[in-house]
């Protein structure tokens, strides 16, 4: 049932996210990944509030919204979510030199990855 939950949602939030970008575009905002923007901004919104709702309810009908809600439709909306909420959930805990060295390497490693497989693909130096 738990796949099934993230699955649904997950297929929503994709749904949801190509919707932006269509829109996006047809608003003429081309040349800047405006989308791509718009949905890391509007998913890490959604993610804050499902999870501060979530916490207000009953814990057997949080855990299933929750994977529904966080890990299917935020997740598939935008994965930026789930890493915002990580680094929030590091900084509530006060971990703050965890979450900062999160931030630094979650954006610093995943670019420097995507260079390199882009890199691999193309047979060149990076």
């Amino acid at each position: 049932m738990s796949y099934l939950l993230v699955g649904l949602g997950g297929a929503f939030g994709a749904m949801g996210r190509f919707g932006v970008g269509q829109l996006i575009m047809r608003w003429g905002l081309t040349g800047w990944p405006y989308a791509t923007l718009a949905v890391n901004i509007v998913g890490s919104f959604l993610m804050g509030l499902v999870i501060a709702l979530l916490a207000r309810t009953t814990p057997e009908w949080s855990h299933s919204a929750r994977l529904l809600l966080a890990t299917g439709f935020c997740g598939g909306f935008t994965t930026f979510s789930a890493f915002s909420l990580d680094f929030i959930a590091l900084y509530e805990r006060g971990q703050m030199l965890s979450a900062l060295m999160y931030l630094g390497l979650s954006v610093i490693l995943s670019i420097a990855a995507l260079f390199a497989a882009m890199a691999l693909v193309r047979g060149s130096a990076i």
